[in-house]
């Protein structure tokens, strides 16, 4: 790959160094048919982890990064939902928790597999990118290459539009146009102060005993959800279990729902890709029109949320029945989204450049923090708390490029670059030293960093 031209030496030569580290890191991670998100935290296959794992794969070889997602979706329920774990059966007994046996999805919910076992929430739906990622970089390639992603792309797509009918209907039964979550870990945002005042108000019943295996892979414990946290988030379960997963009983009874804007979001772009996916396999119109619609019914209500005074999009509390005031990168959904007014476009470029968030004095380079500096509850090493994270910055460089920001995208996307050739492929980084933080060799900051490196090179 030539070396792009930019005004510091150092970034000129960063992008050489890192591309044969990162297709390193997916290759030592790599299980055949699909990726392990980490050597040694995460032994198990996690949804959005797998999506942006084959996003990069894609630069690498086709057939691989389409096993990826091929090997996720042998584990979609009857009813559409793609879990946001598969389990590993070969994963050494008691590496992680909570395993399977916690989670008894097939025996509780008929619509689960009884192979192989999976978790029973879900998470941000990034594959309908992934898959058109494979196609886009398979065209223009040898004829045998093209057909494989061809075929690729037409089995994907009704396991796609499966999917997407069921995060449309069961998870937004009001027909909003926002997905409602039923746990903070269905975000991908797991301990972001999004979700405190929500996660404040549940009462804790008889909670079974358990022991945290997260911990022992990191030296600072403050870099992961507190104990606090780890009991509410499993008395969810519990109420889940409770439940059968069963989505009405949920909407029902359950104290934890949040019209979550960041994953409505990336449902929107989804559905975007899923689209052009569409068109290319030659679905029916009513399905067009049907993707068309949830587009555009998303953007609407994905506006109705925005908060004029932070000029961010806010996450609703359908239990409290309030808006959660909290200033996070999830706020930048209508950006992700796409089909901003000038205006709309103007207000969140200008608090994504604000001392808020990217534009602070104090940061190590200018990539916005996963949860404002200016909020209470920031924290600079706390998981989602604040640190920078890889996979939230490819979701809004994609976004600003998307958006016609081409200067501003590829800002962030050296900026990206630096971060990793000086921390390597962490989890994430604290946001004022760039120090690497998390899980080491992870494999979507690597995915991420390839497709930024590819972006360069065309």
């Amino acid at each position: 790959m030539e070396p792009e031209e930019v005004e510091d030496s150092s970034a000129r030569e960063k992008p050489v160094e890192v591309s044969p580290l990162a297709a390193g890191v997916l290759r030592r991670n790599d299980l055949k048919t699909w990726t392990k998100p980490a050597p040694s935290l995460y032994p198990h296959q996690w949804s959005w982890d797998s999506a942006f794992i084959a996003l990069g794969l894609a630069h690498m070889d086709n057939e691989r990064a389409a096993r990826e997602l091929e090997t996720l979706f042998a584990g979609q329920w009857e009813n559409g939902k793609l879990p946001h774990i598969i389990f590993n059966p070969d994963a050494p007994p008691k590496s992680y928790f909570p395993d399977a046996e916690r989670w008894n999805s097939a025996t509780l919910s008929s619509d689960a597999p009884s192979a192989p076992h999976t978790s029973g929430l879900c998470q941000p739906p990034i594959h309908a990118i992934a898959v058109l990622r494979i196609w886009e970089t398979a065209r223009g390639k040898d004829e045998r290459r093209v057909e494989l992603a061809r075929s690729f792309l037409r089995d994907s797509y009704p396991r796609l539009l499966a999917w997407h009918l069921y995060l449309t209907t069961a998870r937004d039964p009001e027909g909003s146009g926002l997905v409602t979550i039923h746990h903070p870990w269905e975000s991908g945002t797991d301990n972001s102060p999004r979700w405190d005042a929500a996660l404040e108000a549940i009462e804790i019943g008889d909670l079974p005993p358990y022991t945290r295996r997260d911990l022992a892979h990191v030296t600072d414990p403050s870099e992961r959800p507190s104990d606090e946290e780890y009991d509410r988030y499993l008395w969810l379960l519990e109420l889940l279990k409770k439940a059968r997963y069963e989505e009405a009983k949920i909407y029902e009874v359950h104290p934890f729902l949040i019209k979550d804007v960041l994953f409505s979001a990336i449902l929107v772009a989804a559905n975007e890709a899923l689209l052009q996916i569409a068109q290319a396999v030659d679905a029916p119109e009513d399905d067009r029109v049907l993707i068309e619609h949830w587009m555009e019914r998303g953007r609407k209500s994905l506006e109705q949320c925005w908060d004029p005074n932070f000029k961010l999009c806010l996450d609703y509390d359908l239990r409290a029945e309030r808006p959660a005031r909290v200033r996070t990168i999830a706020g930048f959904a209508p950006l992700i989204a796409g089909g901003l007014s000038p205006e709309r476009l103007k207000d969140l470029l200008e608090t994504l450049d604000s001392p808020a968030f990217a534009g602070n004095p104090r940061l190590r380079r200018p990539l916005p923090p996963s949860t404002s500096p200016e909020e209470p509850g920031f924290h600079p090493r706390s998981y989602w708390r604040g640190p920078v994270w890889p996979v939230a910055n490819w979701l809004l460089w994609w976004s600003l490029l998307r958006a016609g920001e081409h200067e501003r995208a590829e800002e962030m996307r050296h900026a990206t670059i630096d971060s990793l050739a000086d921390g390597g492929f962490a989890e994430y980084y604290e946001p004022f030293t760039g120090e690497a933080l998390g899980a080491s060799d992870q494999s979507w900051t690597a995915a991420v960093a390839l497709d930024f490196l590819a972006a360069g090179s065309s």
